[in-house]
């Protein structure tokens, strides 16, 4: 459910011409929702995200 939600996040951030990967490290590093746009509701997604959780899931991924 986590990826779904961040690849949402993802698309939202790229279609309103941010740099995704950015703004999502900037929003973990932080946990200030201003690195998230509104649009889609991406904002509302990530904050229902656990941010110790998705970086869990992010270094598992990374290390397979």
């Amino acid at each position: 459910m986590r990826k779904e939600r961040l690849m949402q996040i993802y698309a939202a951030l790229k279609e309103k011409g941010y740099n995704p990967v950015g703004q999502i490290v900037g929003y973990i590093l932080s946990e200030d929702p201003t690195y998230i746009t509104n649009h889609a509701g991406a904002r509302q997604m990530i904050s229902r995200i656990d941010r110790e959780e998705l970086l869990k899931d992010l270094i598992t991924a990374y290390l397979k």
